[in-house]
């Protein structure tokens, strides 16, 4: 991979991290699309036995910016550390999820531990490829915690149902099957 200018990576951050704070203030993540090369590609893994990947800008906005965020409209992504690294033209950005509900006490539901997410640069103000981890079992416990307490919105209610269906969803692979591996 080749080296990039550090101010080039500052200036992707900074456009990267104003995109997603206008795209939360919207409830619409799909606008990011615009900042991935036509074949990039996006994916996380979901637990032990499956991955999320999308390949190309077309599947990163309809799927991962789209589908995959359907019912977290009002979330928000604070980034708390972005380190660059210009000599592999890579970033890692550190970020929390925290839900628009609030506890009883006024706290809000947050997933905790470490969320985050590894890009590769593509040149011309783009991302050739991200890759998300975040705890998935803190997350289910959160989602768990919210159920209880009735505070899912009616978009993530109904997110829940489709996953819970057994339908095979875009962008889900049994794990060593999606079309682009993690590493």
């Amino acid at each position: 991979m080749p080296a990039y200018p550090r101010e080039e990576l500052e200036r992707m951050v900074r456009l990267w991290l104003d995109e997603n704070a206008r795209c939360e203030r919207l409830g619409d993540w799909k606008p990011l699309a615009r900042l991935y090369t036509e074949d990039a590609t996006y994916g996380w893994n979901t637990g032990p036995g499956e991955d999320f990947m999308t390949v190309g800008r077309e599947e990163i906005r309809d799927i991962a910016l789209g589908v995959e965020m359907r019912g977290l409209e009002g979330w928000s992504y604070p980034y708390q550390r972005v380190l660059i690294d210009e000599e592999q033209g890579e970033v890692i950005g550190l970020w929390k999820q925290v839900a628009d509900a609030k506890r009883p006490d006024g706290t809000p539901y947050q997933v905790a531990g470490i969320g985050g997410s590894w890009f590769r640069y593509g040149g011309d103000l783009m991302w050739s490829w991200q890759r998300d981890f975040f705890d998935f079992g803190n997350a289910a416990h959160l989602f768990l915690e919210m159920i209880k307490a009735d505070v899912l919105s009616p978009g993530m209610k109904k997110r829940m149902e489709v996953a819970a269906s057994g339908e095979p969803q875009p962008g889900h692979y049994r794990r060593g099957t999606a079309p682009v591996e993690l590493w």
